[in-house]
């Protein structure tokens, strides 16, 4: 390799997990590559030893976001049309009117849905993004970044934040290579990308055809299978302790064996307090029957709300929370981040706890790659915190059709069920982990544990 200068874009936070706090940067340094870290997050990856370029006083055009916001609701116009699929809609949040400012930025959003939502309209909102971005001083810092380091190719952690518009159009003007990989396993059909680059990473064959889909000026040649970076430290053990150690850590009982209930975010489940309440109680009457269970509660990073402090209090004989090591630098939730110690402690505590309880999230993935067992919350509460939102709207997302069978999870589709089946899940859930395994396997390219290794050899195909 003549240049194996590699920029690494961190945007926001969010690509912290999947690319500083893996074996992706030693990986790439054993490749040959020199790596630099353009850091537009809060964390000091100095602090790892990493080289970085911090990203300074980053800030959009002032019309991105409603630009943003109109592409959005086109794509899943166009979506809804191609597809004849109504569920589209339900990826849309709704716009605010409180206040002038907001007021204003609603109406110009809807005035220009209405008259450009089409493929050619949509084509137009894509480059007047661009076109503002690169009137921007972002941007021309960028440039000078980019004109001062020369890197062989900008590679973007994440397709979905608007401040990486403006790296991405600089390191194309200047012809240096872009690549982005695709956050999560449920950002394709939401309609999220905002960065449009010269190569995509995904995390399966699955992906790929849904990127394709959904965005036809992508083109096959330009899109690498890596899997995802964040399942690759469930592979190794050295970041995992005994069980005595485990249960000493975090105050556990030994004599008993934990279930996790994985909490949800206050918007993708307003009554999650509601469902840890109805685990807790079953766990209380199957102990009662002779067993002797507890419960592990980890609840959403993001979430700081009092909303499970009554629980936590009623069911402290059951309930032992475990809270996930994220590092809270301000207010805003962009800037809650990841941290090694947490993606150790989320290992050890899926090694560690029988099966996972929660409504509809990936971590029926993390627990599958130990041979665990996944149970998803699949009923409304009798006195819902949101008569918008059900359990319904949640599985009928995309992504959950991705399931080739659906008995991957145990569905608990009632209060009354869930003793019963988390009873039957501990003696016996072959089956139901080897569907997922199947799952896992359609959604996250085999071998999860080389995804870092794919990436870095798309990286140098890209390069040469």
């Amino acid at each position: 390799m003549k240049n194996n200068k590699i920029f690494i874009l961190l945007p926001d936070g969010v690509g912290l997990r999947n690319f500083a706090f893996t074996n992706f940067h030693k990986i790439g340094i054993e490749n040959g590559f020199d790596i630099t870290f353009w850091n537009n997050t809060p964390f000091q990856l100095k602090e790892l030893g990493f080289k970085e370029i911090k990203i300074e006083k980053a800030k959009t055009h002032s019309f991105t976001d409603i630009y943003k916001n109109v592409r959005k609701h086109i794509e899943l116009n166009l979506n809804i049309k191609k597809s004849d699929d109504i569920v589209y809609d339900t990826y849309r949040f709704p716009f605010s009117y409180k206040g002038i400012k907001n007021k204003i930025k609603s109406l110009t959003a809807e005035s220009l849905i209405y008259f450009y939502s089409s493929e050619k309209g949509l084509n137009v909102i894509r480059e007047k993004i661009k076109r503002n971005e690169k009137k921007t001083i972002y941007y021309q810092k960028c440039l000078e970044a980019l004109q001062s380091e020369k890197p062989a190719i900008i590679f973007c952690t994440n397709q979905r934040p608007t401040l990486a518009i403006a790296p991405i159009l600089a390191a194309k003007e200047l012809g240096i290579p872009t690549a982005t990989f695709i956050f999560s396993w449920d950002n394709l059909p939401k309609a999220t990308m905002v960065v449009e680059t010269d190569y995509y990473f995904v995390w399966s064959e699955h992906m790929k055809n849904e990127l394709l889909n959904y965005y036809p000026y992508i083109e096959e040649k330009q899109v690498f299978v890596s899997g995802t970076p964040q399942f690759e430290t469930h592979f190794n053990t050295d970041n995992l302790v005994s069980r005595d150690l485990f249960f000493e850590q975090n105050k556990l009982d030994v004599n008993k064996k934990y279930i996790c209930y994985s909490g949800d975010d206050i918007t993708t489940c307003p009554d999650d307090a509601e469902y840890l309440k109805d685990v807790a109680e079953a766990v209380r009457n199957l102990n009662h029957e002779g067993n002797n269970l507890g419960v592990v509660f980890r609840r959403c990073p993001v979430d700081f709300s009092d909303r499970y402090n009554k629980i936590l209090e009623d069911y402290k004989d059951i309930i032992i929370p475990i809270a996930p090591a994220w590092q809270k630098i301000s207010e805003d939730w962009n800037t809650i981040l990841p941290t090694q110690a947490d993606i150790i402690l989320h290992a050890n505590t899926i090694k560690h706890t029988e099966m996972v309880v929660n409504l509809g999230s990936s971590m029926v993935f993390d627990y599958v790659s130990f041979k665990k067992p996944c149970a998803f919350i699949n009923y409304d509460v009798a006195n819902k915190k949101d008569k918008n939102w059900s359990v319904i709207k949640i599985y009928n997302y995309i992504h959950f059709r991705s399931m080739p069978d659906k008995e991957s999870v145990v569905w608990l589709n009632s209060s009354k069920e869930i003793a019963q089946k988390i009873r039957a899940s501990l003696s016996n859930s072959n089956a139901i982990i080897d569907n997922a395994q199947k799952w896992f396997e359609k959604i996250n390219q085999s071998t999860p544990q080389l995804a870092s290794q794919r990436i870095w050899e798309g990286i140098k195909q890209i390069v040469k």
